[in-house]
């Protein structure tokens, strides 16, 4: 029998270059990086880290992670992007915390359900979604969720915990989770109507939806991957709604996806009034170069890899931006970006 020493040495690969793992496409080398598969997986992970003395840091597609260019050896790098989960009940759908949030948007496309629209090409997994209560214009996560489900990493022992909507404390890009030491391992999601599926028809559905995903972290293989996922489906007979082609030409007119970045930077401050691109833009930061990384010259608040860029380029440009908006604006702009 397998004890939970051998499991862990079995489960974590070493010397992985982070930056594969990544859509900044940054990050040295990691002694240690897991990839857990399974909730009974990640436990095990999280036993073996506690008892070796490693630091773990978990991550779902490192989508708004700006990973180090020497990581500290003592960590325990935990990439949720294998746990695939999909489960349908009674007026509910759970989703582990390692689903492509664009996945949810397919799911709502296959099933005439237009709840998870806003969630399709956002480049992140639903674990992270949970966490930072993700937003696209007027709908966030906080819209459709019922109950979310951790573990205390600190104490992995109790098993899945829930949490309730009402206990999650969401805010703009605010939540419980960033405050306790949890990790999201799936959620239930409100189901404004029932898909009507049979046993078959569920099954067939969610092996469908698995096979879609990309494991890729470069953002433009995404974009062209997932945006195919809509020409396919309208040639099989599909309507494809007008909000998922919305999302298309907002964020790819944006050029969100041309080059290597985590999105928005910063979070926006609004007792000023503007968003942070604005603001950037008022400032005239746009296209300000350190290293390899470049302020967007089409969006403010998007911090580009533009070809060998390191983690400490992009640093630099995040304190160039936060110490020239004080000066201007009064305040620090708080950035959303995860900087391990």
């Amino acid at each position: 029998m397998t004890s939970k020493n051998q499991r862990f040495e079995q489960l974590f690969q070493s010397n992985v270059k982070l930056s594969a793992y990544s859509t900044y496409e940054i990050g040295g080398e990691a002694r240690h990086l897991a990839l857990p598969r399974t909730i009974e997986e990640l436990s095990t992970m999280l036993h073996g880290a506690r008892t070796k003395g490693l630091n773990p840091f978990l991550f779902g597609s490192g989508s708004n992670t700006l990973f180090p260019d020497h990581p500290d050896e003592e960590m325990l790098f935990f990439s949720l992007k294998e746990h695939i989960e999909f489960k349908l009940l009674p007026g509910r759908l759970f989703v582990s915390a390692g689903t492509p949030m664009t996945l949810l948007a397919l799911f709502g496309l296959y099933t005439g359900i237009s709840a998870f629209d806003f969630t399709f090409l956002l480049p992140g997994t639903l674990g992270a979604g949970v966490y930072m209560n993700a937003k696209y214009f007027s709908h966030q996560i906080s819209d459709v969720l019922e109950t979310a489900y951790v573990i205390d990493k600190e104490h992995p022992e109790k098993g899945i915990i829930s949490v309730p909507l009402g206990s999650c404390e969401y805010g703009y890009k605010k939540s419980i989770f960033m405050r306790m030491p949890w990790i999201v391992v799936g959620a239930d999601l409100k189901l404004p109507v029932d898909p009507k599926l049979t046993p078959q028809e569920t099954d067939e559905l969610f092996a469908k939806l698995k096979a879609k995903n990309l494991s890729s972290s470069v953002l433009p293989d995404y974009y062209r991957h997932y945006t195919n996922e809509l020409n396919i489906a309208a040639k099989q007979g599909l309507e494809v709604r007008q909000e998922l082609l919305d999302v298309i030409a907002d964020r790819g007119g944006k050029l969100h996806f041309d080059f290597p970045s985590c999105g928005s930077v910063f979070k926006n401050n609004y007792t000023i009034g503007e968003p942070m691109g604005k603001l950037v833009d008022r400032i005239g930061l746009r296209g300000t170069v350190i290293g390899g990384a470049m302020i967007s010259d089409h969006h403010g608040n998007i911090i580009q890899n533009r070809g060998g860029a390191k983690a400490s380029d992009i640093v630099d440009l995040v304190h160039l931006v936060q110490e020239k908006v004080e000066a201007e604006f009064g305040f620090v702009p708080e950035p959303e970006l995860v900087i391990v």
